[in-house]
């Protein structure tokens, strides 16, 4: 019974799963690695865990909070944005968000793509990354605000949160 109970929800969760994988990893083949090492540990403790979900994306996280900290991997930052057409549409906005999202320390990735992806509480959030919900709210704050400075919102307005005047 708990064999079918867990392929069910493998198979009505794997694409969701997958895709905060994705957002958390940075590349399709350590998020498939990592949904699959957490879907593991999920199902050899199927029987006990209460919220499958959320056990699952703190399994996630601290996989790869734990491969960071190996590796250790320092990527080159770019001082100036390459140039943008007048007209941007929403793959190019997209594309610059992902972009951007991966230039930011592992933790505040995290935060950010559980809240503002996953749409989970502060609370949630901290509970499946192990921390206070003040440390979340810190966290979601300054990614926000870096994240504005990457993307440099005078090349999109809608990311801005000021108003223009004349």
């Amino acid at each position: 019974m708990a064999d079918e109970e867990f392929r069910t929800f493998v198979e009505l969760k794997y694409a969701q799963l997958l895709r905060t994988a994705y957002l958390l990893a940075g590349s399709p083949e350590l998020a498939e690695d990592v949904l699959q090492s957490a879907l593991l540990a999920v199902m050899v403790r199927w029987r006990r865990v209460e919220q499958p979900e959320a056990y699952l994306r703190r399994v996630m996280v601290n996989q790869l909070v734990s491969r960071w900290r190996r590796r250790q991997v320092v990527e080159v930052l770019t001082a100036v944005l390459p140039e943008r057409a007048a007209h941007s549409d929403q793959p190019e906005l997209r594309d610059e968000l992902w972009q951007a999202l991966r230039r930011l320390p592992p933790r505040m990735r995290a935060v950010l793509v559980l809240r503002y992806w996953e749409d989970l509480s502060e609370a949630a959030t901290a509970d499946a990354l192990g921390c206070s919900v003040g440390a979340v709210k810190s966290q979601a704050s300054r990614g926000l605000v870096r994240l504005r400075e990457l993307i440099a919102p005078d090349a999109h307005p809608a990311l801005s949160t000021t108003k223009s005047g004349s």
